[in-house]
Formats: structure tokens, C-alpha cells, sequence
């Protein structure tokens, strides 16, 4: 580790120090970033636009006076490089080290504080040097349950995105354990794109990217061709794949605000057929962004007249109930309960989300509650001779776990009672072992004091 004592340059030490060992690391060649490096990194690879990274630094003006340093916190600090979180110097630097590397940057004005300084810390037009330790990158998390991470080799020239809906223009490079097996040029509609045989991984970064863009996804199983696999492209179930994607262009198709109600009716239309032919072809988490989609077209709309909102309400009610069959596909048996009761709120006589309510709320070991549901789908239609078979397991269930309940707390108060009786003699034998010793020194002391009476 490089300690500031290590780096004790200041002034015109600190400018011959960077002018024969350092390097120019800026786009432009300009002298703005002169590097130096102290200690060489681990592994060869280096962060990628947008990786979070986790440095520890120090910084100083070419008087060697010390305005701030991580160590100092005893914390080190993380951002996602690259993407203007910080100095444009750190942006720059961080990019060209290695994990593990020590390094230190002169930095002009121009890419540190500029003509401002910073408070009474920096001057204005102030250069500043900075020691950086590169600990650790990773990439960019897209999805909350880690299983989209993005990378980025090359960054997209403006700040537009794909949005849901558009048709993209990709060139892909997929790989699996080193293995490329999919090169091509494709286009496809954003949402869609199950239907070109390219996975949801790669389908769900593209409102991420920008034109021009080249990154690297890397897609658990879930986002990538899940428990099926691809045997087409000798994928086993449940790999893990990569996917290089250049996001060559983009059409955007029209936002949710650009259109008016019919608009979204028809294409509500449209997305239920797509949804139901994904379902139906078993790629369950498809069609859970199809039925989403009609969501969060028509849940804030409100119709004109009641046949309008009929519809609406109609269209939500499918979704939400094709949603619960999607989830208990994939056994998230908390969003089935969400989407249920969203069917509920609109309609609370619903056979159907009664009905898959119940069923989530079963396999979850709720039986009091799931027995409820049942018995309420029997109010709606008491001939649903599948709610009388699910009440049956719900009570059947519920004596079992009864049952396993009563031995559960009998082997639990035999064993207190076992307990009891076993401290209980452990306890009578201290007090015994006790009165034996009081016993014999009483004993002992008798038998002395009648030996000395005797002598007297």
C-alpha cells in the first residue's frame, strides 16, 4: 500500500516527477491528466463505463498541502465511473487502472476544480495531484435482483434511450462459458423480442443504451434462456450467458402520454394476444412484461361512459389475473396475492382471483386464509367443484399441521418435564452431597472436643 510518505512531491519535485515518468491518459492528449504509477495491478482488467469502483485516495495541491484523503475516514469511497458522478479527472484516471493499482494524477484545472476551486480548500485554477488505489469494480446492476450486469466498451453518442415498444437495430455476440454461439445482425420491438429468439436479458437493457453503445450483459438463467436452455444453440438449462450488444439504431415508438385512450385500448388488444402466446409457448416471464404493459397503459385512464370504463376495467382485470397465472408459473407466490387483489378492488365477487388467490395463499401454508378464499369462490358459484376439492386439502392440511403440532409441544413438554425431574435430582444430590459435608465436619468437631475434655 502507498502511503502519502511515499508520494512526498511537491512543486517543481512534483512536475519533474510527472514529466519523465508520467503519461498522458486524456482523450484528447492534452496534458490535462499526467499519470504516474506506483504500483502495478493484479489482473490486467480494467473498469468499463458505468462499473462501480472502489477507490481509496488522497489529494493535494502542488504545495503538497493535503485538502482531503479517504484513509483519513478510514473509509473508502464508491461511485459508478464514467458517468459525471465526480471530478472528470477521477472519471478519466480510474478508467485507465488496473484492480489492485496505486497511482498518482496531476490534474489541470480544466479537469479538476476548474476556475472556481472548491471552497477555501482549493484555490481557483488550482492543478492538484491525487493518489488513487483502485480496490475493486464491478458492473452495473440494471435489475433489483442482480440478474442483468452491465458493462460498457464503448460509450452511445447522445443521451436518447429505446424506449418499450421501439424497433431496435442490434448487432450481438453471445457466448456461453467462452463459447461464442450467436453472431448476428437483428431487429427487433422492444418487449417483443422472444419473438427473434433474443433473450429478456437483452430485451430488458435496451431503454439503458444509447446509439452507438457497445456493452457487455452478463444474464443469470432467468434472463437468459432459463430452465429450458437453447438446444438449438447447445445451451443447457439454467447457464449463465453473455451477450455482446451494439445498439447500431432505434425508431422510439410512442409514449403512454402520446396516445389517446383508443389508442391504448387497441393496442391493449394487440398485447393480450401477444401475452397469451407467450404464456402459452411456456416463456412465463415474457408474458408477465406483455400483461404489465397494458398496466401501466390503462391503470390512471378513466373512460367516457360506462361502457368505456367497462372495457377498461376489463382489460385490467385480464391482466392482472393472467399475471397471477404467469407467478404461479414461476412460483412468486407473493405478486399472485398482489395481482389477486387488484382483481378484488374491481371486482370483489371475481371467481378467478379468488380462486389463484387461494391458491397462492396454499401453497404459502396459509390454510385459514386460503380456506376463506375457497369458501368465498362457493358463494360466487357453488358449483366450482374445484374449490370443494381445494377446501378439503385446506382442512386436511390445517388437521395435519394440527396434529404435528399437538406431538410437536408434547416431545416439547416431555423434554421440559425430563429437564425438570433431571435438574431436580442434580439439585437433591448437591444438597445432600451438602448435608453429608456438614454432617461430617460437625462429626469432626464432636469428635475433637471430646478428645480435649478427656485430656483435661
Amino acid at each position: 500500500m502507498t502511503t502519502d510518505q511515499d508520494l512526498s512531491m511537491d512543486g517543481p519535485a512534483a512536475s519533474a516527477e510527472f514529466a519523465t515518468k508520467g503519461v498522458d491518459v486524456t482523450p484528447k492528449k492534452d496534458q490535462g491528466i499526467i499519470k504516474v504509477v506506483k504500483r502495478q495491478g493484479q489482473d490486467g482488467e480494467s473498469p468499463m463505463i458505468g462499473d462501480k469502483v472502489t477507490i481509496h485516495y488522497t489529494g493535494k495541491l502542488l504545495t503538497g498541502k493535503k485538502f482531503d484523503c479517504s484513509r483519513d475516514r478510514k473509509e473508502s469511497f464508491s461511485f459508478n465511473v464514467g458517468k459525471g458522478q465526480v471530478l472528470k479527472a477521477w472519471d478519466i484516471g480510474v478508467l485507465s487502472m488496473q484492480r489492485g493499482e496505486v497511482c498518482t494524477i496531476l490534474c489541470k484545472p480544466g479537469y479538476a476544480y476548474g476556475s472556481t476551486g472548491n471552497s477555501d480548500k482549493i484555490p481557483p485554477n488550482s492543478s492538484v495531484t491525487f493518489e488513487i488505489e483502485l480496490l475493486k469494480f464491478e458492473g452495473e446492476t440494471l435489475t433489483e435482483d442482480g440478474g442483468i450486469v452491465r458493462r460498457i466498451k464503448v460509450k452511445g453518442d447522445n443521451y436518447l434511450n429505446p424506449n418499450d415498444g421501439a424497433t431496435v437495430e442490434v448487432h450481438l455476440e453471445g457466448s456461453c462459458d467462452g463459447r461464442l454461439f450467436d453472431t448476428r445482425d437483428v431487429t427487433f420491438v422492444v418487449s417483443e423480442s422472444e419473438d427473434k429468439g433474443v433473450p429478456l436479458g437483452v430485451d430488458r437493457a435496451m431503454d439503458k443504451m444509447q446509439k452507438g453503445e457497445c456493452c457487455i450483459l452478463h444474464l443469470s438463467p432467468k434472463y437468459g434462456f432459463g430452465h429450458k436452455g437453447k438446444p438449438e444453440f447447445k445451451i443447457d438449462p439454467d447457464k449463465d450467458v453473455v451477450y455482446e450488444v451494439t445498439l447500431k439504431d432505434f425508431k422510439r415508438a410512442k409514449e403512454s402520454w402520446e396516445m389517446d385512450l383508443q389508442e391504448k385500448l387497441n393496442l391493449a388488444f394487440e398485447t393480450k394476444h401477444k401475452g397469451n402466446l407467450y404464456y402459452k409457448g411456456g416463456h412465463y416471464y415474457q408474458a408477465v412484461v406483455q400483461y404489465q404493459r397494458i398496466i401501466s397503459w390503462l391503470e390512471m385512464e378513466c373512460g367516457n361512459g360506462l361502457e368505456q370504463q367497462n372495457r377498461i376495467n376489463n382489460f385490467l382485470s385480464m391482466a392482472h389475473l393472467n399475471l397471477a397465472l404467469c407467478f404461479l408459473r414461476i412460483k412468486d407466490f407473493s405478486q399472485v396475492v398482489q395481482n389477486c387483489n387488484k382483481v378484488i378492488e374491481i371486482d370483489p365477487c371475481n371467481e378467478k382471483g379468488l380462486y389463484r388467490r387461494g391458491e397462492a395463499r396454499l401453497l404459502r401454508n396459509e390454510f385459514t386464509l386460503a380456506l376463506a378464499d375457497f369458501q368465498q369462490v362457493l358463494q360466487v358459484n357453488a358449483d366450482n367443484r374445484a374449490a370443494r376439492t381445494q377446501i378439503s386439502i385446506c382442512r386436511s392440511k390445517m388437521k395435519e399441521y394440527h396434529e404435528l403440532d399437538k406431538k410437536t409441544y408434547a416431545n416439547m413438554f416431555q423434554k421440559f418435564a425430563e429437564r425438570d425431574a433431571k435438574t431436580g435430582r442434580t439439585k437433591r444430590k448437591q444438597e445432600e452431597s451438602v448435608s453429608s459435608s456438614i454432617n461430617g465436619e460437625v462429626g469432626i468437631k464432636r469428635r475433637r472436643s471430646q478428645d480435649r475434655r478427656s485430656q483435661q
